[in-house]
């Protein structure tokens, strides 16, 4: 059984533009030259704050899911008000576009799944 391919989603906080333009830019070319398959959303507290549905499709099921955003509890704190609370703190990492440099965000992106365990 193989492990289950990590989500990744990708937002680009179009509108509350608190992350510096470059980190974003510079992330969404690197998750584009991958070969990686992602997600984009124009922006995650616009979603949250109309309760958009496709949050819980981005949490559905047991895969991982990575998400390149901003300060991780802000992010959380989305997701839950916006109807979609995270299923478990293992099952879902964010990467925090920012204060962390473009570059270690990108190697966490996309670095190899885990191996698969169990049955």
């Amino acid at each position: 059984m193989s492990a289950p391919t990590t989500k990744i989603l990708y937002c680009r906080c179009a509108f509350a533009k608190v992350v510096p333009d470059g980190v974003k830019n510079e992330v969404l070319e690197g998750l584009c030259a991958s070969g990686r398959d992602f997600d984009t959303v124009s922006d995650l507290c616009e979603m949250a704050a109309r309760r958009d549905e496709r949050l819980k499709t981005l949490l559905d099921g047991d895969t991982p899911v990575r998400i390149a955003a901003c300060y991780p509890r802000a992010v959380k704190w989305l997701f839950h008000q916006g109807g979609a609370p995270f299923p478990d703190e293992a099952s879902v990492e964010v990467l925090n576009m920012r204060e962390d440099d473009a570059p270690d965000i990108l190697d966490r992106l996309t670095e190899p799944d885990p191996p698969a365990t169990g049955s």
